[in-house]
């Protein structure tokens, strides 16, 4: 017979702690050791008992569940934290993570999803609640999309973003050819450049691009 995993519930609010017992009392793999109502008993407990599992409010007294996270993460890296929370913005989520979370549920997520977080992380992999995983994935997505938009940009030659401007502002290439002083061939040469960095297929996106960069106002 496969031995129980040992849980200790962390959690400030009474109510709150005791349903989460009760819910997995009825678990025949898993186990509850302890409990704790703030940060620093929950660090002792996980001291005292060598748990697998943490279940870890992030919003308890005393200590922070943040910091409580960091620190049971830093002495015993072996040991799993679900971090438990009403919080759902990408800032708190990746804050977690970043601590060394294992996975993130919410506390208005069903029992079974819960059910689902626990044992996927006690499997060793990374879990996140369904209601926020498109939220973070969103700022991933948005956030490579800034770095290559910024990798881009660098890649520009000051002449480039000058033909670029003037593109933005509807010269043709005979009248930037006589701003800047070079040959219309020249600026068509510079705009092919500039399109092809920015993998951009139009005058229209160029001077979109233009207008987002501060080089031309709308």
């Amino acid at each position: 017979m496969a031995l129980k995993k040992k849980i200790i519930i962390a959690e400030d609010q009474t109510l709150v702690r005791q349903g989460l017992r009760s819910l997995l009392e009825s678990e025949e793999n898993v186990e509850i050791v302890a409990e704790a109502e703030d940060g620093l008993e929950a660090i002792k407990c996980v001291e005292k008992y060598s748990p697998e599992l943490v279940l870890l409010d992030l919003a308890m007294p005393t200590m922070s569940g943040l910091s409580a996270l960091k620190d049971i993460k830093n002495r015993f890296p072996d040991t799993k934290i679900l971090a438990l929370t009403f919080h759902a913005s990408e800032e708190y989520i990746l804050e977690a993570f970043e601590h060394g979370a294992d996975g993130y549920c919410l506390k208005n997520d069903s029992h079974t999803e819960l059910l689902i977080a626990i044992n996927s992380v006690l499997a060793g992999k990374s879990y996140i609640s369904p209601s926020v995983s498109g939220k973070v994935l969103e700022g991933y997505l948005e956030g490579r999309k800034r770095l290559k938009d910024e990798s881009s940009w660098k890649r520009l030659t000051q002449r480039e973003k000058e033909v670029l401007k003037l593109v933005g502002e509807s010269y043709s290439s005979t009248d930037i050819g006589e701003i800047l002083s070079i040959s219309p061939k020249t600026v068509d040469k510079h705009r092919s450049n500039i399109m092809n960095k920015l993998n951009l297929h139009s005058a229209s996106a160029l001077t979109a691009y233009a207008i987002e960069k501060g080089l031309v106002i709308s």
